[in-house]
């Protein structure tokens, strides 16, 4: 199984809240390409700036962290991804409300998620159940 030290997992999450209270503070979507891009780079080359500079800063070796899911991490930064392009195109097009809806969300999401419940998790394992029994009937 491909795993993810738990601190890389941590930072990415804290910097998705940060990114959010400044964003949502200022009024303004353009801190929000700080996790966007982080995210984006990281599902489609497989490099995670935030991650890079943290990993730098941790005390022990990477296999004694506690791991998470590389998969499932994908999956979160997928969520991520959609609610942050959203937030940032409704912005560009002046469209607050929905700015604010999505920026929300995200925030909401990530903050949960360090707080010990990931909802990304919850929506993929009911997605599999779902599949695994659409595949039982047929």
């Amino acid at each position: 199984m491909n795993t993810i030290p738990k601190p890389l997992v941590l930072a990415n999450q804290w910097t998705i809240v940060l990114a959010v209270v400044i964003a949502l503070l200022t009024q303004n979507a353009w801190i929000l390409f700080v996790p966007l891009v982080s995210c984006v780079l990281s599902v489609f080359v497989g490099i995670h700036p935030v991650m890079l500079v943290v990993k730098k800063f941790l005390s022990k070796p990477l296999n004694e962290y506690i791991q998470e899911d590389k998969d499932q991490l994908k999956f979160n930064q997928w969520m991520a991804i959609s609610f942050l392009a959203i937030a940032v195109i409704s912005y560009m097009f002046n469209m607050m409300t929905i700015f604010n809806i999505a920026t929300i969300m995200v925030g909401i999401a990530a903050m949960v998620a360090i707080l010990g419940f990931c909802i990304g998790c919850f929506i993929r394992f009911q997605y599999q159940q779902w599949q695994y029994k659409r595949k039982k009937i047929a």
